[in-house]
């Protein structure tokens, strides 16, 4: 039989290891992106809004991006350094009150972390490393995915 000692040593060795282990994952190094500022050079170019969305991983409130009633045909791409990053055939209106998509351009979008059940995979621009979302597993065919961005990290290039 456990006594009270036994159980508490062992679930404080549990919690230790837990932290050591994530504690590495965390020192491990950042990936590098082929366009980099410093953080006074993102605040001035992209402004107190778009700088806590792509800068400081924020989200902006739902339905308030004027992309959300975009439907021409054209390219949404970065707003801080105009990687392209999804074509507006994949836009779908996804009832969140955030631009949708069902899949990215090739090179457009990298994952950062794992896939969280309420919260996604997030997702950052492949050529700078701005936040723009979450990616989700409950979208339409033929992907299934859910990319569901912050319509302040986009901009709309019409065909």
């Amino acid at each position: 039989m456990i006594d009270r000692r036994a159980l508490l040593a062992g679930g404080g060795a549990v919690v230790a290891a837990g932290l050591l282990f994530m504690g590495r994952a965390t020192r491990a190094a950042a990936p590098r992106f082929p366009v980099t500022k410093t953080p006074a050079q993102w605040r001035q170019q992209l402004g107190p809004d778009r700088f806590r969305i792509l800068r400081e991983a924020g989200t902006e409130r739902s339905f308030t991006s004027p992309l959300n009633d975009e439907h021409r045909r054209g390219t949404f791409v970065c707003v801080a350094c105009a990687n392209p990053l999804f074509a507006s055939a994949t836009k779908y209106d996804s009832g969140t009150g955030w631009p949708s998509f069902f899949k990215a351009l090739p090179h457009g979008v990298v994952t950062r972390g794992p896939h969280n059940l309420f919260f996604g995979t997030e997702i950052l621009c492949a050529r700078c490393g701005g936040h723009l979302g979450h990616v989700f597993g409950d979208g339409p065919k033929p992907t299934g995915l859910r990319y569901c961005m912050n319509g302040l990290a986009l901009r709309f290039q019409p065909a």
